[in-house]
């Protein structure tokens, strides 16, 4: 990691912060000067909490240019599906990593790099599994489809420790089911991040639409 980049928080500190913000900001966007102009629309409108995506092209380039810009928001990269590209995102300052499934070797290299990784799952068995592997929070996904709060309630029953990030077809006025379910914070994507807005560079569209969602998610702005 370059040595102006700051290192990534401990994944305790994450956890925290994840808990503060209430909700993850999942932005895809065409090209690097998009995902950073619609990062830097959101955070205007209230975002703390971003997750980049490997779906982007030239991501970890959009990753250094807003690290460099954007004071008080906490940067990720999501859909890692490598350890290559874990140690790429680490390389371009991610202070996050999140993944849609559970990866040993994925796990083992974000272990290795010192930044907090997501790894997703969804059974009960890929929960424990993670947690025995070493995983400090855990994303369920896709939440919505498998149950939303009610199967995050029915998870973490038997399985209280879980700290757990809900994402797939959240809804910002389901956010405080799922905090009362015991979830640290909920991934949104296309309520903050509009498509249409996004691909035709309507930012004033960007940061309502964040400001919008982040108060019907019940979050203070």
């Amino acid at each position: 990691m370059p040595a102006d980049v700051a290192r990534p928080a401990p994944a305790g500190t994450l956890t925290e912060t994840l808990r503060a913000a209430g909700v993850v900001g999942v932005l895809r966007a065409p090209d690097v000067a998009a995902a950073v102009q619609a990062a830097h629309a959101a955070a205007r409108g209230g975002l703390r909490l971003l997750e980049l995506t490997f779906t982007t092209p030239g991501v970890t380039d959009a990753l250094r240019t807003l690290r460099a810009e954007l004071s008080g928001v906490t940067v990720g990269v999501g859909t890692v599906l490598t350890a290559a590209q874990a140690r790429e995102a680490a390389d371009a300052g991610a202070q996050f990593l999140v993944s849609p499934h559970l990866d040993d070797d994925l796990l083992r290299e974000a272990q290795t790099l010192g930044v907090p990784y997501l790894p997703g799952v969804l059974t009960p068995s890929e929960a424990v599994r993670a947690t025995r592997l070493g995983a400090r929070v855990l994303k369920v996904f896709p939440a919505a489809s498998a149950g939303g709060p009610g199967f995050i309630r029915d998870l973490r029953g038997p399985l209280p420790h879980l700290n757990v990030m809900a994402t797939g077809g959240v809804r910002p006025h389901e956010a405080p089911a799922y905090r009362d379910a015991g979830v640290l914070a909920v991934g949104l994507g296309g309520h903050l991040f509009p498509a249409r807005a996004v691909q035709g560079g309507d930012w004033d569209a960007v940061e309502a639409a964040t400001r919008a969602a982040l108060r019907e998610a019940g979050l203070p702005l």
